[in-house]
């Protein structure tokens, strides 16, 4: 008993002092995650005086101590998740964080307080130190900072909003990505390859279904991190060769002769010292060229070069940030962008022997033509994909995506279910994305006539294969538009989401916009926004906005009878639904007067003066942009009245 009580407080304090060693909380939650370490760090006496003693531990207050052992790992994990968790996601969870923070801050005072501390041998001093800790915890039980607001609604924004077209980018899209680069603290090649990697950690830990989160969190990064290189490479003017010795300098210039841009010291392999054409990232956080770190691996080895801790994976991640930032510096230095090579084929070693096997197993009954066998088949494979990313390269190593695309068309509703379900998880693998696009002319089918579930999830699916940019040319050609505004019409209010985030990004392409609006997306979109509770007016508003700089999406929205509508959300709706509004409307006035005189008598000057002084940033810029034209417009008709004045006075007098 007195061994196990000794390693218990040992347990304790060695945790509190892992806990000590966390630092840098992301600033979404910095506050609260600071004073609970700070809080937990003042235990450490406590529990040193009770390992220092020499009575024994009561029995209750032991299992008080061993209940405190579980509370503090679970404030350890809360901690390091906050410490080195993707920030993206904690602004987008922060409800599901929250919870989970007053879960753990429950179960350390419940735990702190089941401790006997006058039965126990410890100094009156650190008995009061506990006495503050615990009356601390008390009360801060369900108090929490409220939410950036702002944030949230920039992240769900930039989600749903990008180019307006294909030729200029709307001048308000880089300040809502530089404000979202400020506020998120990603304007740095580290920052944005700490946040790439912490990504990729949620996709290999995330319980349940990823799918829909981890690629809408992918897509946000994305477009935070390509805007931030292009501010990088803007704010960093190309150096010249530090190399040349300097007693030739001035002969090489007076020659003419041109200085190469020195390459800088992250874009090298720590290995090679070359420039890298195929950088990714192990899992101490460092970088390195592929072909360099798997020769290093092949050899043996199983610490990292640079810092020599021990690997826990030989997984390599691509570090996208540093590939599109090497190509771009070389652009703009004039140097010819390394050429990757050739992939190796994929491995499928990372997965278990066990579930390999399985992966095989679950091949055949695919093949053996008997329907129940392809049922219960298809149904393992969308639970395996569902798992994990080591699943996911198996599965499609396989061959098992080409056999899950026949099963589309099966007559029976439920392995269509579990195929379309399997294709959609598979394609969270950035590498499966080409091989299930092959899938689409039958996921349109499952779209048009498949249950309201399978549907749903083939909606889902077209928004995962539309992420890639030439893929939304191609789905919208095989005529996924229709099924998908019929699904946003008549569809459960999980399938009008994914119906509605699949249309939103296929019409990111000038090409689709037309084809929504002659599949009646406009009437269905001005339905939504109408429907009381409805809950879907932030996604029809944002579709709304990008069509409307559509010449057929301009005339549809404005043969809805929308004006109404948009002024009335100008005054009274949130923050992001206003410059949506104001956006929608800019688009409406532009040449049209009917348009700007029905919003004029509906009242729309005086909320459009508000916008312009307390909206968020493009909702300024889009309330001034208003206030200009129908501020010039009453000025022109002043004039033509002044001028038809004018004429009459002077006939009058002739």
């Amino acid at each position: 008993m007195e061994d196990e009580r000794g390693a218990l407080i040992q347990k304790l304090i060695d945790i509190v002092n892992e806990i000590s060693t966390i630092s840098d909380y992301r600033c979404t939650v910095k506050k609260q995650y600071c004073n609970l370490a700070r809080r937990l760090k003042l235990l450490t006496p406590m529990l040193e005086e009770i390992r220092d003693s020499k009575d024994l531990v009561p029995e209750e207050s032991f299992k008080a101590l061993t209940s405190l052992k579980e509370a503090l790992e679970s404030a350890r994990d809360l901690l390091r998740f906050g410490s080195e968790g993707s920030k993206i996601y904690l602004v987008l969870e922060r409800d599901q964080i929250m919870n989970r923070f007053q879960e753990v801050t429950t179960h350390l005072e419940q735990a702190l307080g089941g401790v006997s501390y006058e039965k126990l041998d410890i100094s009156d001093e650190v008995k009061e130190q506990v006495e503050l800790v615990l009356s601390q915890f008390r009360r801060a039980k369900g108090r929490v900072d409220a939410p950036d607001v702002e944030l949230y609604e920039d992240l769900l924004t930039l989600y749903l909003y990008n180019k307006i077209n294909d030729s200029a980018v709307d001048p308000d899209y880089p300040v809502l990505l530089r404000r979202l680069a400020e506020k998120l603290q990603l304007k740095g090649i580290t920052d944005l390859t700490q946040e790439s990697l912490a990504l990729h950690e949620m996709v290999l830990s995330v319980g349940g279904d990823p799918g829909e989160r981890i690629e809408k969190m992918s897509m946000l990064l994305k477009r935070i991190k390509d805007f931030m290189l292009t501010e990088i490479l803007d704010m960093d003017p190309p150096t010249t060769e530090k190399s040349i010795p300097s007693g030739c300098a001035g002969e090489a210039s007076m020659e003419g002769i041109h200085k190469s841009p020195v390459i800088p010291d992250d874009f090298r392999c720590p290995i090679s010292l070359e420039l890298m054409t195929d950088p990714v990232i192990v899992s101490t956080g460092q970088t390195y060229e592929r072909s360099c770190i798997e020769k290093w691996l092949e050899a043996g080895h199983g610490t990292c070069p640079k810092t020599q801790q021990t690997l826990t994976s030989t997984a390599l991640t691509p570090n996208y940030v540093l590939r599109s930032l090497i190509a771009q510096w070389c652009e703009a230095n004039g140097v010819e962008p390394p050429k990757r090579p050739s992939p190796r084929p994929r491995k499928i070693s990372a997965c278990s022997p066990a579930e390999r096997k399985k992966i095989e197993s679950l091949l055949c009954k695919l093949t053996s033509g008997n329907p129940e066998d392809q049922r219960s088949a298809a149904g393992e494979i969308r639970l395996l994909a569902k798992r994990n990313a080591d699943n996911r390269v198996a599965i499609a190593e396989v061959g098992a995506i080409p056999l899950l695309v026949g099963l589309l068309s099966t007559p029976d509703s439920r392995t269509q279910e579990h195929a379309v379900t399997a294709l959609l998880n598979l394609s969270i693998c950035e590498d499966n994305k080409g091989s299930i696009m092959s899938a689409v002319p039958g996921i349109v089918q499952v779209l048009k006539k498949g249950s309201m579930e399978a549907r749903e999830n083939a909606a889902a699916t077209l928004f995962s294969l539309s992420v890639v940019d030439e893929n939304k040319v191609t789905i919208g050609s095989i005529g996924a538009i229709p099924p998908l505004v019929t699904l946003l019409s008549e569809g459960t209010q999980r399938g009008k989401k994914d119906a509605a985030t699949a249309l939103f990004n296929l019409c990111i392409y000038q090409g689709n916009k037309g084809k929504a609006v002659r599949a009646g997306v406009v009437p269905t979109l001005m339905r939504l926004v109408t429907e009381p509770h409805g809950g879907m007016v932030d996604e029809a508003l944002a579709i709304l906005a990008i069509l409307s700089s559509h010449h057929e999406g301009k005339a549809a929205i404005g043969a809805a009878e929308a004006v109404p509508f948009l002024v009335e959300v100008i005054g009274t709706g949130s923050p992001r639904n206003k410059e949506n509004a104001a956006a929608v409307l800019v688009h409406l006035c532009g040449g049209d007067q009917h348009h700007m005189v029905e919003a004029q008598e509906l009242g729309v000057m005086g909320p459009l003066v508000d916008l312009a002084q307390n909206g968020t940033e493009r909702g300024k810029r889009k309330a001034a942009q208003l206030l200009e034209r129908m501020n010039r417009f009453v000025e022109q008709q002043k004039l033509a009245q002044a001028q038809a004045e004018t004429q009459v006075q002077t006939q009058s007098h002739n």
